[in-house]
């Protein structure tokens, strides 16, 4: 059932990132490879690249280097906080000034939506006491710091930010790091809303 489980995720998480990339070559305001380079700038779609990746390494077993980083401790509590958190932005940020129709809107949704439910879903079903361990779990603070660095250096020289909340250049410095305080803060306190709640669920259905 779990492997099942599994399977209807990643199934959903590759198709809704693989049309996306479709839909934004077809909608392009730049060259391909710039176009690509725009795709993967946007952190919904390397977080669901993440969560896909996470389930497909699930299913298969793959447990050697790299893909068994995706099994070590505390990766399905981060997994999970950081695809809420795309939820999330969407809900409350990009939804009143995004209306997509047709298949971006199917797309969207998938993206924003039903996999950050999925996966809120999968965890909770298949948490661990290991899952829970903060020390790991705060370790892959990395990848959002490591995101913004390259968010922030590429807009500097290019000119593009994926995100409003994230233009330097339309918004100022000061708008941009209150805004980038924010999100982590959302992030650390989802961390451990996810652990509080893992943990009272391991402890009430051991007893």
């Amino acid at each position: 059932m779990k492997i099942k489980f599994e399977i209807v995720g990643f199934s959903i998480g590759w198709f809704a990132v693989i049309a996306q990339f479709f839909l934004m070559l077809e909608k392009r305001q730049a060259d391909v490879l710039e176009t690509i380079i725009r795709f993967f700038s946007f952190f919904t779609i390397l977080t669901n690249i993440l969560v896909a990746l996470f389930l497909t390494i699930s299913v298969f077993r793959l447990n050697k280097f790299p893909f068994n980083l995706f099994l070590a401790k505390g990766t399905l509590t981060a997994i999970t906080a950081f695809i809420l958190i795309v939820g999330l932005v969407y809900q409350i940020v990009l939804r009143q000034i995004w209306e997509p129709t047709g298949l971006q809107y199917i797309v969207d949704e998938l993206l924003h939506t039903i996999m950050p439910l999925f996966m809120l879903g999968y965890w909770f079903f298949n948490i661990r006491k290991e899952d829970l361990l903060l020390k790991p779990v705060l370790n892959w603070l990395l990848y959002p710091t490591m995101y913004l660095i390259f968010i922030m250096i590429r807009g500097y020289i290019s000119g593009y930010y994926p995100y409003t909340f994230l233009n330097i250049e339309e918004i100022g410095y000061e708008s941009t790091i209150i805004n980038i305080t924010v999100i982590f803060t959302i992030t650390i306190a989802t961390i451990l809303a996810l652990s509080f709640i893992g943990k009272y669920k391991i402890k009430n259905h051991s007893l």
